[in-house]
């Protein structure tokens, strides 16, 4: 420490005269200080006020240029030295040096400045103001051919640079971006695959620039895919492997992107470590597994990377991937179940799944998650279930399957995402299905829990679904016997709550279903009407001029259904109906207008 100390004295005096000799000597004093204990050394070089003395060091011509460089880089590994660095005004001097020729001065000054970058917003700042960035993107790019070692080593620098410089820094990482970084870097991992430095720093950067929304378009237009599938093929290692994953997963949120990834065939790596890992039970194992099918599912959200892959519902792809669902990995069951949810996007996948047996398997999983409950693949499954339902020619099959039994099994779930599932397919099987609505409308403990489910303020998913399948089940049962459920486990109070609702096509089932319920029942569900409020609603839908024609006009058939009751009739006269009815007679749409003029004369006629 002492021979350190004299060395920076003498270096303080050397640098006033320029006398080269006696500078080296001490660089080389401080470099070795450095190696030994950089933390202490970096602290006396600070306490000594060493870092203002070194701008003048940095001169282009200087022999002792690369070891100043060298220095900075070497004290920058310390976060306390590198605002410092900044206020002693050696970013301009380093910046400077990158248009040097010398191959020493070039790799120390991308060091010293990728350093004084990591972590420190007045280090990238600097930089970005002193224009840095730029000239080193300019480097990478004129020597992206080049595939000798040292320019190797030089590339890796450089990459690392601009890496620090714009990690988690999105207006950085858009400069770079601008600046047209991304289609050098791929060519890069394409020229170098074989250096392994470089292709990591590449990778770490596109993990990076990958995150930004910006970036896809350009990724997109390169050929990204190609190269990260033969770089995965050729990877034996783990870490590598989840490396490139790190890449993919982002990247693979762009659909183009999806679709190229499919086309350079990562699905078929995929499943290969799949098919390596399902059985195994280390960590990197299960982790490996558990990214590989992700990423499998995440491919299948794209329609045109899904319908490659569905390939007519023959495709050997499509095949393996239902293989995943009676597996006794819960991972691959969840992946499996997604995957089908994911191919059943349209009605032909839909009709031919059906058809081919894959409901049977959904329920057999359902069936062995009704105990052990994992909630994700519960709900991976009923999603899958609900998408097959969506069209007509499933509805019948699927309800003769037994769906609707195996899906009821879970209504004492207390998970939501689970509760919303099951709604939504049970909703989607009785539609136009009357005997099952019948059915299902008429099973008390279903209503019961609907009932209840209305009233989950806090999820707002859960409680719509209830409502609007409490409604399906009277309007595709028309059934007597499904109204007077629903009157006797007090839903209809939930009903004329959903009329109101923001969204139309929940207030126009609603206003159906209780139109259903006063034409079937209107002594039974007299109280429950009165205690709702049912004819203020109807009078707030009316007199609001901006709700919908088809919600005017389903109110007016419900005014007329209720007329039949006394004191509803009596609250119907209360609150002159004949004035806000008179006024849509003159209404643009046709409907509307016909159904107040025949409004106008039922009320007429009966006050």
């Amino acid at each position: 420490m002492d021979n350190l100390s004299e060395a920076l004295k003498k270096l303080k005096l050397a640098s006033a005269d320029s006398a080269t000799d006696n500078v080296e000597s001490c660089l080389d004093c401080l470099l070795k200080a450095l190696a030994h204990n950089n933390a202490n050394a970096s602290e006396k070089v600070q306490e000594m006020g060493v870092l203002p003395l070194l701008p003048t060091l940095l001169a282009p011509q200087s022999s002792c240029t690369p070891k100043v460089a060298n220095i900075i880089a070497e004290v920058a590994k310390n976060e306390f030295m590198r605002s410092p660095c900044v206020e002693a005004g050696l970013i301009p001097p380093l910046v400077q040096l990158l248009h040097s020729k010398d191959q020493e001065v070039l790799l120390q000054t991308g060091r010293a400045l990728g350093n004084i970058c990591y972590d420190s917003h007045e280090g990238r700042s600097a930089v970005d103001q002193a224009g840095g960035a730029q000239i080193v993107a300019g480097h990478i790019k004129s020597m992206s051919q080049n595939t000798d070692p040292d320019n190797g080593k030089l590339l890796t620098v450089f990459c690392g640079m601009l890496m620090n410089y714009s990690n988690e820094n999105d207006s950085l990482q858009a400069q770079l971006i601008n600046m047209g970084v991304i289609p050098t870097l791929v060519k890069l991992l394409g020229l170098h695959s074989d250096n392994t430095a470089l292709t990591e720093m590449c990778l770490i950067a596109f993990g990076n620039l990958a995150e930004l929304e910006s970036s896809k378009e350009q990724f997109a237009s390169t050929n990204i895919a190609e190269e990260l599938v033969r770089l995965f093929q050729k990877q034996a290692e783990h870490e590598k492997k989840e490396m490139i994953f790190e890449v993919l997963a982002p990247l693979a949120e762009n659909d183009v992107i999806k679709l190229q990834l499919v086309e350079a065939g990562l699905v078929e790596c995929l499943l290969d470590v799949v098919t390596h890992t399902v059985d195994g039970e280390r960590d990197e194992d299960v982790a490996q597994l558990k990214t590989a099918s992700d990423l499998m599912v995440l491919l299948l959200l794209g329609d045109e990377s899904m319908q490659k892959l569905f390939e007519a519902g023959k495709g050997s792809v499509f095949e393996r991937v239902l293989s995943w669902v009676p597996s006794h990995n819960h991972q691959l069951q969840l992946a499996g179940a997604l995957a089908i949810a994911n191919f059943a996007r349209n009605d032909g996948n839909c009709i031919h799944m059906v058809e081919s047996g894959i409901v049977q398997k959904l329920l057999e999983l359902l069936d062995r998650h009704v105990e052990e409950g994992n909630v994700t693949v519960q709900h991976a499954a009923l999603s899958a279930l609900r998408n097959l339902a969506i069209p007509v020619v499933n509805k019948a099959k699927m309800l003769s399957a037994g769906v609707s039994d195996t899906v009821l099994k879970f209504l004492p779930s207390e998970m939501p995402p689970v509760q919303f599932k099951l709604l939504g397919t049970l909703r989607m099987l009785i539609d136009t299905q009357a005997d099952a609505a019948d059915q299902l409308g008429t099973n008390a403990k279903l209503v019961e829990r609907l009932v209840e489910w209305c009233e989950a303020k806090d999820h707002a998913g859960v409680m719509g679904e209830s409502n609007r399948l409490l409604s399906a089940l009277i309007r595709h049962s028309k059934s007597k016997d499904v109204v007077k459920t629903v009157i006797q486990g007090a839903g209809v109070k939930h009903l004329v709550v959903m009329a109101m609702s923001e969204h139309m096509i929940m207030q126009n089932e609603a206003l159906v279903a209780l139109g259903l319920i006063a034409g079937l029942d209107l002594v039974g569900a007299e109280k429950d009407f009165v205690g709702a409020g049912l004819v203020q609603v109807l009078h707030k839908l009316l007199s609001d001029e901006r709700t919908a024609p088809e919600i005017k006009y389903n109110s007016m058939i419900l005014i007329c259904a209720v007329m039949g009751s006394e004191p509803l009739h009596k609250e119907v006269q209360g609150l002159a109906f004949i004035d806000v009815v008179s006024k849509l007679r003159s209404h643009e749409n046709k409907t509307v207008s016909h159904q107040a003029s025949l409004t106008e004369q039922r009320l007429t006629a009966q006050s």
